[in-house]
């Protein structure tokens, strides 16, 4: 009888169960790895598995991340109706008494205080026409100047640091492909190991093939160990070690000078600065060797090809646009620029960190990359939005700067969309405070946030799996994220909901589209003949071609793989060198005898960002569940700290408390804190507010801190 049973149930199983498969991409870093989530049912129960899908960029590989990004997607904390905070509690109500209470509230603020007492906080991990919509919105839909997003506490050192000195910023002046090519390659302040696993096989390759790598950091982490050389630098000292090797390339007689001659500007210059300058001070200052020093300058100025790479280690600092431009000296004294197999990347962070600061929701910027102070830009994009020009507002602020105006009573009121900066923001606890003292403050988003808890009203948005749209991966390569999976509940689209709140306030025949497509349609229009041009990318082409690097001018158009082959994107079609100074115009914090040790942050592998995805996976929560300190044995014991303890880690601007973690990998001076966690484990509670004078980047990677055992 019993095995009839099992026969029967077994027999049934087999009849009712199911395959349904949904193509997409990693939500996470910048690789945007292809996948496809495949979903059975089996009775009652639906099993998922992500399988990786060949591309051009990752060749089908994927990294845990991805491989358990449904589990937050699929989650029963989603949020799948409009939310309205009644009497201090979030409400389920309908989308019409959503929007109608938006339309009351923004309608309210603006004629008692004025267009910009409205801004919009954006993110880099939403879809390309998300970010121009959301900038068009804030222009065109609110007419206020202060729009910015969460990539600017990511990636705007580096972007600054390109655009000064080479006119345009894209991630990477080459394809991927090209690192396993390259000679000898530096890796300054990055850990792509564990921020973007998918991508270590490419240096993998590179040192089978017998390139030489050199990395920078504090810390030795799982990128540091595959590297021939490592400068365990002091923290905050990247401008001076640049600026060292820069000054041996120059003594050793190594530069290019045909290279420096004929697509530079400003060697002179560069050479008098640099010759005032003392190798044994800067050995000194950074805490790296000169002997060491001296073989990675000569090295890369001596092969024949090189590659270099930052991230945010040396660019998460006061002086970040100062530290890329730097290490930029060193890639264009040597030539080694503009030709197979020698280049410069930023390695971005967020999942569309690159193409969400190309089209419009950075405070001084229009679509396609242009500036919202240049009238001729300015003429073009009102026409393509068929506004005056004169209606177009001019530029605003940096995203913690419009948290600053937000706490001065300056704004009264915020769109969020998709992003964390109670957490993510450096002095959060000034966030926490001004959020609190919004008069009207909408989210939208996937889940109640740290943020959006302060919110009047939370809209729900679709996730990966449902939302379709293009991402600018770290090479620049545009690529087209298919996404059919619907929509739970009432969640709608990011696009869908900026189109619904626009038509809202009166502003509908600005925002027309029916699908992504329409929107990305507009956004190559927009982006014709400027330095991100996508003109000539099409959603048939991405889908037969797998992706394509902009800029793409033309519909038979390959794309740009390799940039700067001829010249630069300067007028005068040359690169600028710039003279660095050791010490950063913006003083970075110092130990003493009250904070005695260096703070410094990060991510791990299982994380990303402020947590709220990953910490709703179960199967990455699992690997790092709370968050950690990371300190030197030697140093732990001058402060009574055991392995495995908990600690109390306090700087001038508050206090957290976190697992201690021994490891010998770590300076003695230096204690490292994950970024991923909120509440009393935030680290961003302990960071200064002070701000990189050219991109207005926060301090992340320089806090001076005290700890102690509880």
């Amino acid at each position: 009888m019993t095995e009839r049973l099992l026969r029967y149930f077994r027999e049934k199983q087999q009849d009712v169960q199911s395959e349904k498969t949904y193509d997409t991409q990693c939500p996470f870093c910048s690789m945007q790895c292809k996948m496809q989530l495949v979903e059975q049912t089996i009775v009652t129960r639906k099993r998922y598995t992500a399988i990786g899908i060949h591309n051009p960029t990752t060749l089908g590989r994927l990294c845990m991340k991805g491989m358990n990004a449904h589990q937050h997607a699929l989650h029963a904390s989603r949020i799948t109706r409009p939310l309205l905070k009644k009497n201090g509690e979030f409400v389920p109500v309908s989308w019409d008494e959503a929007l109608n209470y938006i339309k009351e509230q923004v309608t309210l603020i603006q004629a008692k205080h004025g267009h910009d007492a409205m801004a919009v906080y954006g993110s880099a991990s939403i879809t390309n026409e998300e970010a121009y919509l959301l900038g068009k919105f804030a222009r065109v839909g609110l007419q206020t100047k202060y729009i910015d997003y969460n990539g600017r506490l990511c990636m705007s050192a580096a972007a600054t640091g390109a655009n000064q000195t080479f006119g345009a910023d894209r991630g990477l002046t080459n394809p991927l492909s090209e690192i396993p090519h390259s000679r000898v390659i530096i890796l300054a302040g990055t850990n792509i190991a564990e921020c973007q696993p998918t991508i270590m096989p490419y240096f993998e390759q590179a040192k089978e093939n017998g390139a030489y790598l050199i990395a920078i950091d504090p810390r030795e982490t799982a990128t540091t160990k595959i590297a021939d050389l490592h400068l365990k630098i002091k923290p905050g000292t990247d401008a001076a070690l640049a600026n060292g090797l820069v000054k041996i390339i120059i003594d050793e007689q190594l530069i290019n000078e045909d290279f420096i001659r004929t697509r530079t500007n400003g060697f002179d210059e560069l050479k008098q600065h640099i010759g005032a300058l003392n190798l044994e001070d800067i050995a000194e200052q950074t805490n790296v060797p000169l002997e060491q020093m001296r073989k990675a300058a000569m090295k890369f100025a001596m092969e024949t090809s090189g590659m270099l790479f930052t991230a945010r280690g040396i660019e998460q600092q006061t002086d970040g646009t100062a530290a890329v431009r730097g290490f930029l000296n060193v890639v264009l004294i040597t030539g080694k620029i503009g030709k197979p197999y020698s280049g410069y990347g930023a390695i971005t962070g967020q999942g569309n960190g690159q193409g969400a600061r190309e089209h419009g929701q950075k405070a001084d910027q229009l679509p396609g990359y242009r500036s919202i102070e240049n009238e001729d830009h300015r003429a073009y994009i009102a026409k393509v939005w068929g506004v005056n020009p004169d209606e177009l507002p001019r530029k605003g602020v940096s995203a913690y700067e419009m948290m600053e105006k937000i706490n001065d009573g300056d704004i009264k009121g915020l769109f969020l969309m998709c992003s964390n900066p109670a957490v993510s923001s450096p002095n959060a606890n000034l966030v926490k405070q001004a959020l609190s003292k919004l008069t009207f403050f909408v989210a939208i988003d996937l889940f109640i946030s740290e943020t959006a808890k302060f919110a009047d009203v939370i809209l729900p948005a679709s996730s990966y799996l449902e939302d379709e749209g293009t991402m600018t991966n770290v090479e620049g390569r545009v690529t087209l994220r298919e996404a059919s999976r619907p929509c739970p509940g009432e969640a709608k689209h990011d696009w869908q909901i900026i189109c619904e709140i626009a038509s809202t306030l009166g502003k509908g025949r600005y925002f027309p589209y029916t699908s992504a497509e329409d929107i990305f349609n507009e956004l190559r229009e927009a982006s014709r003949g400027g330095i991100a041009d996508y003109s000539g990318i099409t959603y048939d082409r991405l889908r037969q071609e797998g992706g394509i690097h902009w800029p793409c001018p033309e519909p038979d158009h390959p794309g740009t793989g390799r940039l700067f082959e001829d010249s630069f994107a300067h007028p005068d079609h040359k690169a600028a060198l710039s003279v660095i100074p050791n010490e950063p115009v913006v003083p970075k914090e110092k130990t003493t005898a009250e904070y005695p040790l260096f703070l410094t942050t990060g991510r791990v592998m299982s994380h990303y960002l402020t947590g709220v995805q990953t910490r709703k996976s179960a199967s990455l929560a699992a690997r790092d569940f709370e968050s950690f300190m990371e300190i030197h044995p030697k140093t732990a014991a001058a402060h009574n700290i055991e392995d495995r303890v908990l600690v109390n880690i306090e700087s001038p601007r508050g206090s957290i408390t976190v697992r201690s973690k021994w490891s010998e990998h770590i300076r003695k001076d230096t204690v490292f804190v994950p970024i991923h966690w909120a509440d009393a484990q935030n680290v961003n509670d302990l960071i200064g507010d002070s701000l990189d004078p050219a991109c207005k980047m926060p301090g992340f990677k320089v806090c001076a801190v005290r700890v102690r055992p509880i």
